[in-house]
C-alpha cells in the first residue's frame, strides 16, 4: 500500500458513485466559477448566433460581417482555460489535480503514487467532433523534428486507445499507460535525448542488461466529456522539467502557453535544489500568471504538539518558499491535497477547510477567470461596434434613398403623362451619370491593391521566418551563447519595427482612401464612411508577451541548452510558431479592415443600382397605368416602415447582445450558484447548465 492509499483508508476512494447529497456539501470554488464562466460565454454565443440569424433573414448580413459573427462564435465556443501543474517527482501534483477537478468520480483518476507517475506530458480536454480516448504520441516521433503542433494534424501516428467515460475505473486504469516505460540501447537513448556524456550525473540508471529505461510515449492526449473539459478547461500534467529527456517543447511551447501555472513543492521537502532549478529555468518570467503550492502541509502536523506550533511551522515554512522565490507571499497556498480528495470524495467539510485547497481555488477563480471573461467581453464588443455601425450605415443609406424615391413620386400626383415621361428621361441621365463612377472606383481598387500589398508585405511569413532564422544563426555562432540574448532582443526590436510600419501604412492607406471616397460621395450621391485605421496595439502587446516568456531560455544558465541542436532548433519552431500566429492576426486585421472598406462600396454601388432600377420600373408603371401612383407610393412608405423596424429590433437584439457581454455579476464568485449534483463522466449523465435566457 502506498503512503497516499495509507493515509486515505479513513475515507476510501471506492469505485462506487458518490451519493449526491454527501457531494453536495462539498463545493468547489474553482469548479463552481469555471461553471459560471461556461454558461456566461454559452449564453454570449448565443445572443451572437441570434443576431447573425437575424441579420441573414434581413439581408443585411454581407460576406464580411458574416466572418466577423461567426469568428466571434468560434472564439466563444471553442475557448480554452489551460492550467499547467508544475513540480518535480513526489510532490503530490497528479492527487492535486485529483482534488480540484476530478474528486466527483468518486476515485483517483490521474495516477497518483510515489515515484514518477507523469512520464510524459498529458493535456486533459474535451473536442467533441472526436471520440473519447486516449491519443499516445510514441517516443520515437523526437527523431523527426517534428514540433507537437504539427504532429497533431497527422493522426495516423498517434496510437488511439478507446475509454468508457462512464466508467471512472476503466477511465483511470486507461490513464496508467502514460506511464509507460521500455529499455533502449545507449545510442538509443543518446539519439531521442535520454542520454547526456557530458552529464553523467543526471542520466538514469544502466540496468545488468547495459540498457536504459526510456518512457514509450512522448505526449499524451487525453479526451473525455467531463463536464469541466467540456467548459473549455484544458489540464496539463507534467514531469519532472529538468530531468534528463524532458520535452523541449513542454517548456519553449505549452508552459508559455498556458494562462495560469501551479508550481508544486512538498512542505516536507522545502524549496530543493531540483526545485529551485526548474523554477529559475522554466517559471520565473513575470508574463507567467504562477501560484505556488505547498503540499502536503499534513505531513508538519505533530500531534505530539498543539495546533498553534504546526501552524506557526506551516506559516514560516510557507515565508522561505516565497523569500527563495522572490515570488508575493500571497501567492504560496499551503495545502494536503490527499486531505481534500479524501473530504471531497467523503462529503467531509471539515477535513476539505483542513487541507486549505479551497484558499487556491479561490485565488484561481477571482483572478484567472475574470481576466479570461474581460478577453472576451472586449472582443465581442469590439466586433458588435464595428457591426452595428455598417449595418446602420447602410440602413441609413436605404433610408434616405427610399424618401428621395417617395418625394419624387409624391410630386407626380395630378400630372399627365408627358411629365412622367420627362422623370424617366431624367432617370436615365442621372443613371448614366452614376455610371461614370466606374472608372473612379476601379481606380481606387488598383490604389487599394497596391497599398495594401505594401502593408501587408513585412508581415509575411516568408519574411519572419528570414528574421528568425538570422536570429537562431547568430545564436549558434556565438562563442559560449554569450550574444544569445542580445540577438533576440535585437530580433524583437526589429519585429516591433514592423508593427509600427503596418501601423502607419494602414494609417496612410486610410488617409488616401479617405480622399477618394470623399470624392465619390460628393460627386456620386455615395455615403461612405471609412472606418477607423487598423489598429495593432494590441499584436504589439502579443509580441512583448512573447518576448517576456523566452527570454528566460537565454541566459547564461541556459548556455548548455543552446549548445545542443535539439533544443534550439525546437526553441526556433515554438518561436516561431508563436510569432507567426501574431503576425497572422495583424495582417488578417489589416485584412478584414480593406474587407470592410471594399465591402462598403461595393453595397454601395449595388444599391444605388438597385435604386435605379427601381425608379425606372415605378415610373413606367405609372406611366402605363396612373392609377398605380397611390399603391407605388404605398409600397414605398411600408418599406420605409419594414426599414425602420428592422433599425429598433437590431438596435434591441445588440443591446441584449451586450448586456449578455458585460453581466459583471457573473465574474465575482460569490455570485456563482454551486453544482446542484455530482459530475459524473458519462456523457449521458452529464448535468448540462441551463442557458440563461433573460436579460436581467
Amino acid at each position: 500500500m502506498s503512503e497516499h492509499d495509507r493515509g486515505m483508508t479513513a475515507s476510501p476512494l471506492s469505485d462506487e458513485p458518490v451519493h449526491e447529497a454527501v457531494h453536495e456539501a462539498v463545493h468547489e470554488p474553482f469548479v463552481r466559477s469555471l461553471d459560471a464562466l461556461g454558461q456566461w460565454r454559452a449564453t454570449l454565443e448565443e445572443r451572437v448566433r441570434d443576431l447573425a440569424r437575424f441579420l441573414g433573414e434581413q439581408g443585411l448580413l454581407d460576406e464580411n460581417a458574416g466572418a466577423l459573427l461567426d469568428s466571434l462564435r468560434q472564439r466563444l465556443a471553442g475557448e480554452k482555460l489551460v492550467v499547467a501543474f508544475v513540480a518535480e517527482f513526489s510532490r503530490g501534483k497528479s492527487e492535486l489535480i485529483n482534488a480540484i477537478f476530478f474528486a466527483d468520480a468518486g476515485r483517483r483518476i490521474m495516477p497518483a503514487s510515489p515515484g514518477r507517475t507523469t512520464m510524459c506530458p498529458v493535456e486533459l480536454g474535451w473536442e467533441p467532433e472526436d471520440a473519447p480516448g486516449l491519443a499516445l504520441l510514441p517516443i520515437e516521433t523526437r527523431l523527426e523534428g517534428a514540433s507537437l503542433t504539427e504532429l497533431r494534424a497527422q493522426p495516423q501516428l498517434w496510437r488511439r486507445v478507446p475509454i468508457d467515460a462512464g466508467d471512472p475505473a476503466a477511465l483511470a486504469q486507461a490513464l496508467d499507460a502514460v506511464r509507460g516505460v521500455r529499455a533502449a540501447s545507449l545510442d538509443e537513448a543518446r539519439q531521442l535525448g535520454f542520454w547526456d556524456d557530458e552529464q553523467p550525473a543526471d542520466n538514469p540508471p544502466l540496468r545488468p542488461d547495459g540498457q536504459v529505461e526510456i518512457p514509450l510515449w512522448r505526449h499524451a492526449l487525453i479526451n473525455v466529456p467531463h463536464p469541466l473539459l467540456k467548459r473549455g478547461l484544458v489540464v496539463l500534467d507534467t514531469p519532472g522539467l529538468n530531468a534528463i529527456g524532458a520535452e523541449p517543447e513542454l517548456t519553449v511551447g505549452l508552459l508559455p502557453n498556458a494562462h495560469v501555472v501551479v508550481f508544486v513543492l512538498g512542505a516536507d521537502t522545502g524549496v530543493t535544489r531540483s526545485d529551485l532549478e526548474i523554477w529559475r529555468d522554466h517559471l520565473a518570467s513575470q508574463a507567467l500568471t504562477r501560484y505556488v503550492v505547498l503540499n502536503k502541509i499534513d505531513a508538519l502536523i505533530d500531534p505530539l504538539s498543539p495546533p498553534e506550533h504546526s501552524q506557526a511551522q506551516i506559516a514560516l515554512q510557507c515565508e522561505q518558499v516565497a523569500r527563495t522565490l522572490e515570488i508575493a507571499p500571497e501567492r504560496v497556498f499551503p495545502l494536503s491535497a490527499r486531505q481534500a480528495l479524501a473530504g471531497r470524495v467523503s462529503g467531509d467539510a471539515q477535513a476539505l477547510a483542513d487541507s486549505r485547497l479551497p484558499a487556491l481555488e479561490q485565488a484561481l477563480a477571482q483572478q484567472l477567470l475574470p481576466e479570461r471573461r474581460t478577453v472576451l467581453e472586449r472582443m465581442t464588443l469590439e466586433a458588435l461596434d464595428a457591426i452595428r455601425e455598417q449595418i446602420l450605415r447602410g440602413l441609413l443609406d436605404l433610408r434616405r434613398q427610399l424618401a428621395e424615391q417617395i418625394q419624387e413620386l409624391d410630386g407626380l400626383r395630378g400630372k399627365n403623362s408627358g411629365k412622367v415621361r420627362l422623370m424617366l428621361q431624367r432617370v436615365t441621365a442621372e443613371t448614366n451619370e452614376f455610371e461614370q463612377c466606374t472608372a473612379q472606383i476601379q481606380a481606387l481598387r488598383l490604389v487599394h491593391a497596391r497599398a495594401l500589398k505594401a502593408a501587408m508585405a513585412p508581415l509575411a511569413g516568408d519574411a519572419l521566418r528570414r528574421q528568425v532564422d538570422a536570429m537562431i544563426g547568430s545564436i549558434r555562432d556565438s562563442f559560449l551563447k554569450l550574444g544569445a540574448r542580445r540577438s533576440y532582443t535585437q530580433l524583437f526590436a526589429a519585429l516591433r519595427g514592423v508593427l509600427d510600419s503596418a501601423q502607419q501604412q494602414g494609417s496612410d492607406l486610410r488617409d488616401l482612401l479617405s480622399a477618394s471616397c470623399n470624392r465619390l460621395n460628393t460627386e456620386f450621391g455615395f455615403s461612405l464612411m471609412l472606418p477607423p485605421a487598423p489598429e495593432l496595439a494590441r499584436f504589439r502587446d502579443d509580441l512583448a508577451l512573447i518576448e517576456r516568456n523566452y527570454i528566460q531560455y537565454l541566459g547564461l544558465t541556459q548556455a548548455v541548452r543552446l549548445a545542443q541542436p535539439r533544443f534550439l532548433e525546437q526553441f526556433r519552431r515554438m518561436l516561431m510558431s508563436r510569432l507567426r500566429a501574431v503576425f497572422e492576426g495583424a495582417a488578417g486585421e489589416i485584412e478584414l479592415w480593406s474587407r470592410t472598406v471594399s465591402g462598403q462600396i461595393d453595397a454601395q454601388l449595388r444599391e444605388r443600382r438597385k435604386s435605379f432600377k427601381r425608379r425606372r420600373e415605378s415610373l413606367e408603371r405609372i406611366r402605363l397605368a396612373a392609377d398605380q401612383l397611390d399603391t407605388r407610393l404605398a409600397e414605398l412608405s411600408a418599406q420605409d416602415q419594414r426599414l425602420a423596424t428592422t433599425e429598433v429590433r437590431l438596435q434591441a437584439l445588440d443591446d441584449r447582445v451586450r448586456r449578455a457581454a458585460t453581466r459583471h455579476e457573473l465574474a465575482l464568485p460569490s455570485d456563482f450558484s454551486p453544482l446542484s449534483r455530482p459530475m459524473p463522466l458519462a456523457p449521458a449523465a452529464a448535468p448540462v447548465p441551463a442557458v440563461v435566457t433573460g436579460d436581467a
